[in-house]
């Protein structure tokens, strides 16, 4: 919620789509406001955005209703996945809930009043083998850890138990990036031309990457330096491209949401795809190269810093030898 991004982007959409906008916009950045109903954001809980107290007054969830997915019970006891835990500040309860991916369906699955699934990682999720072999979302974003390492010692819990940590990362982390795709290089030579094999692969996210919002890219980046001094490039660009009614092509972040009607392409990566990238460049046969692979990833497109905008997480070289006549 107090993200200067989503601050930024608040603020156009308002001043591009008027005010009504923004019960939308704080549904997942400030969720605690479909209940208390302060869409003027008067009150501090709703400036701390997504809570502890919030995520644990959970009890049910239905990505089905777009206004209101998550069934609160606010009070003194929390929800949570664990069924034997005994904390001293609040009581506790055990929630179903907390142990299915279904609960993050509520801010990452959105149908806009267009029809259009604009945020679709839950249903990327569901369509993929990670669902159908039970690896849930939090087992990627939360990973396990023994209870002992994290947890108060004067809290009571259950002998060897683990929970789960809430750094919650995603595709602003490079460590989460990495475990996400990785990109293989081979190069081979065709007479005056240097011809370039990337296989891309999605080997642990278990949605399509880039997943979230449309505006987000997975880039291959290749250059070329030659041994007379040139520098050559090209690209393969995955993402998700929406257009308006009208057809026009949507490249902000509250269009998208609120004005999207269909999805014009989608070449992203689905789960566990491999994908062979096929390059070509004019490198006589006589000289050497250096080829430089990169990953980029777009996060955050519409960002004033070019630092918060994209993300290097993968760079690598290799050599395309010379060969004789």
């Amino acid at each position: 919620m107090e993200s200067r991004l989503f601050q930024d982007c608040l603020e156009e959409a308002k001043e591009k789509l008027g005010e009504d906008v923004q019960p939308t916009c704080l549904r997942c950045h400030a969720p605690s406001v479909a209940f208390t109903r302060d869409l003027v954001l008067e009150k501090k809980v709703s400036w701390e955005g997504v809570t502890c107290d919030f995520c644990h007054s959970v009890n049910q969830v239905d990505a089905r209703k777009p206004d209101q997915s998550y069934q609160l019970v606010v009070g003194s006891t929390k929800f949570g996945p664990l069924k034997d835990a005994t904390p001293q500040g609040h009581g506790v309860a055990f929630s179903k809930a907390h142990t299915d991916s279904l609960l993050c369906a509520g801010c990452h699955e959105y149908r806009n009043s267009n029809g259009l699934l604009v945020l679709s990682s839950f249903s990327e999720w569901q369509q993929s083998s990670y669902a159908a072999d039970r690896s849930s979302c939090q087992g990627c974003h939360m990973a396990a850890v023994p209870a002992a390492r994290v947890v108060d010692p004067k809290v009571l819990r259950v002998k060897d138990a683990t929970v789960n940590l809430h750094q919650m990362p995603g595709g602003h982390s490079i460590e989460q990036l990495n475990k996400a795709v990785d990109v293989r290089v081979a190069n081979r030579r065709q007479g005056d031309q240097l011809l370039v094999t990337a296989i891309v692969r999605n080997k642990g996210a278990g949605h399509m990457v880039p997943t979230g919002s449309p505006l987000r890219k997975l880039v291959v980046d290749l250059e070329v330096h030659t041994e007379d001094g040139r520098k050559l490039r090209a690209e393969r660009t995955y993402e998700r491209a929406v257009v308006d009614a009208k057809g026009s092509l949507l490249t902000k972040e509250h269009a998208v949401l609120v004005n999207g009607a269909r999805v014009a392409s989608d070449n992203r990566l689905k789960p566990k795809e491999e994908r062979v990238e096929n390059f070509t460049f004019d490198v006589a046969r006589s000289l050497s190269a250096r080829i430089v692979t990169r990953l980029w990833y777009y996060y955050s497109p519409q960002a004033v810093r070019e630092t918060e905008k994209k993300l290097s997480f993968q760079i690598m070289a290799s050599i395309a030898e010379k060969e004789s006549k």
